[in-house]
């Protein structure tokens, strides 16, 4: 069975002066049996974030990592300097394919880098609003995945417990909504090129999460898809209420696929 993942994006929000006490609310709030539960905060902010959450069951992830171990690359940070401080790493975010220029070829380098140093990797995939209207959203996401991931090894994948994130950018900040049925359908078309470039197992154990603008009150609509397996969220990962109820119905969902599983 998947695991059901909530993981926290914070952004470039909080210092370090304020990120641990946000934690600290975030863990005390959003308790949930059987949900993975996760917060990415800014680089400068992994240290309290960490020591915030330790014995919570919270996990920390950094928002980005560089494609080479050491070099001479001015203000990047490296796999294997997140060692101690983070265990997840978010990769190929919209924001940074669109601020800095990031390509499937790249994000494919980063994720061999956190392959080998032992990062679980969210790898983020989604299409624009032009693409949607023109009805290319399948095949350009589908030319995401198959970019981000051509050339690793599908163990290797499994191993380090690879999940996907479907991130609408037309549906982010715009006024437009998407829908369940529009995250499930991704989903599954996810999971088949996944079964085509890495395995069909990995296809199928592979979570899939939902990030576009997720808040309390559009969850349930997401994790009712059988195909969802969880949430990337933004703002609202801000706001320690928000972020119960999020987590809330992630475990409700969590126990009854268990409860079917078990069944």
């Amino acid at each position: 069975m998947r695991p059901v993942i909530v993981a926290a994006n914070w952004k470039m929000h909080t210092t370090p002066a304020d990120a641990a006490a946000l934690a600290a609310a975030v863990a005390a709030a959003s308790e949930g049996p059987d949900v993975v539960r996760v917060i990415c905060p800014p680089f400068l902010s992994l240290v309290p974030v960490r020591d915030a959450v330790t014995g919570t069951g919270i996990e920390v992830g950094a928002q980005n990592v560089h494609h080479e171990l050491a070099g001479a690359y001015t203000g990047e940070t490296s796999a294997t300097m997140l060692a101690g401080l983070a265990t997840w790493v978010i990769l190929g975010h919209s924001e940074r394919r669109r601020d800095a220029g990031e390509t499937d070829a790249l994000i494919n380098r980063k994720l061999a880098r956190a392959l080998e140093s032992g990062l679980r990797p969210i790898l983020c995939v989604g299409e624009v609003l032009t693409d949607r209207d023109a009805g290319r959203a399948e095949d350009v996401v589908a030319a995401q995945v198959r970019g981000c991931l051509t050339g690793l090894d599908a163990d290797a994948l499994a191993a380090c417990g690879l999940v996907i994130a479907y991130e609408p950018v037309w549906a982010i900040g715009t006024g437009r909504t998407a829908r369940g049925a529009d995250a499930a359908a991704m989903a599954d078309a996810i999971r088949r090129v996944v079964a085509e470039v890495a395995s069909p197992a990995l296809a199928e154990d592979l979570p899939v999460l939902y990030g576009g603008s997720v808040t309390a009150a559009s969850i349930a609509e997401f994790l009712g898809e059988p195909s969802v397996d969880g949430a990337l969220v933004g703002g609202a990962s801000l706001k320690p209420d928000e972020m119960a109820a999020i987590v809330s119905c992630a475990a409700v969902t969590a126990a009854a696929r268990a409860a079917a599983g078990a069944g």
